[in-house]
């Protein structure tokens, strides 16, 4: 018998069920992978040899491919992951063979804010600890090939700065004339360290390093983490680090990592973690977990390499997508199935009526602090005017010619009144509707959601991008600012205006995807803006290639690629049972 969620925390229950959880072993058996393409970590969690299991099962036939994704959050989350795993267990009970994807989460919000995003209630990916803490290694292989990359770059323009062209070239070294002004890369590190944002390195002596502004952004957000996502199998990766772009010459010319010759070593730190993890749900059902979080500031997918497993082995396939349809799900129709070749049957589009009554007029959380009390009492006119930015990303769904399900992620708080709002809202905005309890019920609780997804896999679609890579770079950035976002046009810094034009005129970079970074409150690029507002502008202040995965970056409004520690992070709960080695508080 599961614990109740209601009295009990989500690493209460996680630990109670996984007393009673599959091994790994029997989990691959039921999935269908083969002894030798298992590659245990323990008894409970493992990594799949892709390889091996794509070339034994590409003559399958794909299974129903369904994206999980979110209306536009609190800074609490509103339950993408929680949603994944009970549609996950919900396809179950209605004997469906399926198989989820889900992100790894980052240190940094696992032991800052938002906890680890396994789901939560009787919805979860376990074993928890494991899932929370480094997994099998993927984020750490990140860090270290990221930062080797930065370790290679630094120590050669100290030594063309220390060196005249005969010395360099008796060190076998060609001169790349690196201009230190204009170094793309920071250093990386998974946690969330605003003192690390800016700093300075090189003080000392000549044998110190070069003297340079420097600084750090979270693990998640690199270029790496991307490969990671988009990378179809090792060849696609070692050619994509390769092409990863470091810096510039004082010409201006770009300085690659195969300019440095380390993108070899790069790849051979990240080729275990190409294979995906495999975990369950709370309910048995098989789990990959794979790639990051933060689809403000990155790609924000489950990789493209899961879920082509998935699709092989599951008649159902759940992948997940990061933070709101106006970026997650964004990025999951124009980059990750432009990448894949995969084109979803379903896209599922979560709301709480919490959310909807914080886009509706209710105080904005404020994380580290209690929730205000007014989110407990009923308000349907607040709930009512939330239903704008619900139904503003129901037709961001709808433009991609994609069939869309909102799952109404059902709290014990919320009332009969503000459900039966939402759900005619969602209807007459021409989206099938469903009321899932999976938080408290687990599967049972889903049966619903899991109906309404069957049903809108059996009908025909006519999936479409929203821009083909012909499309001129500053076009595709304002088709998204105004068709995703809603805003009347786009307004651009002066420098992101130089480096546009220059980008336009390069062959090699004109034809790249475009991977937004925008804050993830709000549909404009500010974050106290909340609902579908009118009459507005996205504001560009920056933008950078990410060559190696494929996309162009632009930066919208203030947001920070190295996210800040609360005053009441959640590390101050965690801890350690000494005589039985068991992690405690992690949510």
């Amino acid at each position: 018998m599961a614990l109740d969620p209601t009295k009990h925390a989500d690493w209460e229950i996680a630990a109670d069920a996984e007393t009673r959880m599959k091994t790994v072993y029997q989990l691959a058996e039921e999935l269908g992978i083969e002894k030798e393409e298992l590659l245990p970590h323990g008894h409970y969690v493992a990594k799949i040899d892709f390889k091996k299991v794509m070339k034994r099962v590409e003559d399958k036939p794909d299974g129903k491919y369904i994206d999980v994704t979110a209306i536009t959050p609190t800074p609490l989350g509103e339950g993408k992951s929680t949603t994944t795993m009970g549609l996950v267990q919900g396809l179950g009970k209605r004997g469906k063979n399926v198989v989820g994807a889900i992100r790894q989460p980052s240190g940094g919000p696992t032991m800052n804010i938002k906890g680890s995003a396994a789901g939560g209630g009787l919805s979860q990916c376990i074993p928890l600890t494991p899932f929370s803490l480094g997994l099998t290694g993927d984020i750490n292989a990140i860090m270290n090939a990221h930062n080797l990359a930065m370790v290679a770059l630094t120590s050669r323009i100290q030594h063309e700065f220390n060196y005249n062209d005969k010395q360099l070239a008796k060190r076998k070294l060609k001169r790349l004339d690196i201009d230190p002004n204009r170094v793309e890369f920071k250093w990386i590190l998974d946690f969330c360290a605003q003192a690390l944002r800016d700093i300075v390195i090189g003080i000392g002596g000549k044998m110190d390093g070069f003297m340079m502004e420097s600084g750090f952004a979270i693990a998640v957000s690199s270029e790496i983490m991307a490969i990671l996502a988009v990378a179809k199998d090792l060849k696609d990766m070692r050619e994509r680090m390769g092409r990863i772009v470091l810096a510039y010459s004082k010409s201006g010319e770009p300085v690659t990592t195969a300019d440095l010759e380390v993108d070899g070593a790069m790849t051979a730190w990240m080729v275990e973690a190409l294979n995906p993890n495999l975990m369950q749900t709370i309910e048995g059902q098989p789990v990959f977990v794979h790639a990051g979080p933060f689809a403000n500031i990155a790609i924000g997918q489950s990789s493209i390499v899961a879920d082509r497993i998935g699709l092989k082995l599951g008649d159902y396939h759940v992948t997940e997508s990061g933070f709101g349809a106006d970026i997650g799900f964004e990025k999951f129709w124009n980059l990750k199935c432009r990448f894949s070749g995969n084109h979803p049957n379903a896209a599922v589009l979560v709301a709480t009526i919490r959310a909807l009554k914080c886009h509706g007029g209710a105080p904005i959380p404020v994380p580290g602090h209690p929730l205000d009390p007014c989110y407990n009492k009923e308000n349907v006119g607040w709930v009512e005017k939330g239903t704008e930015n619900l139904i503003h990303l129901i037709n961001v769904i709808k433009k991609a010619g994609i069939n869309p399900v909102v799952c109404i992620n059902n709290f014990y708080t919320d009332t009969d009144a503000e459900i039966k709002v939402v759900r005619r809202m969602a209807e007459s905005a021409g989206a099938r509707v469903a009321l899932s309890k999976h938080w408290e019920k687990g599967g049972d609780g889903a049966l619903e959601l899991a109906d309404a997804v069957i049903d809108a896999c059996n009908e025909s679609n006519n999936f479409k991008f929203l821009y083909e890579l012909d499309t001129p770079l500053r076009t595709r950035i304002e088709l998204i600012a105004e068709q995703v976002y809603g805003a009347d046009g786009v307004d651009y810094a002066p420098e992101a205006l130089t480096k546009i034009k220059a980008m336009e005129e390069d062959p090699d970079i004109a034809k790249l995807g475009t991977c937004m970074v925008k804050t993830h409150l709000s549909l404009t690029d500010d974050p106290k803006i909340k609902g579908a507002p009118n009459n507005w502008r996205l504001q560009i202040r920056d933008i950078m290639v990410y060559k190696g995965a494929g996309f162009v970056v632009p930066i919208a409004g203030a947001i920070k690629l190295m996210p800040g520690t609360c005053s009441d992070p959640a590390y101050r709960r965690v801890d350690v049972d000494v005589e039985t080695g068991k992690v405690k508080g992690l949510f």
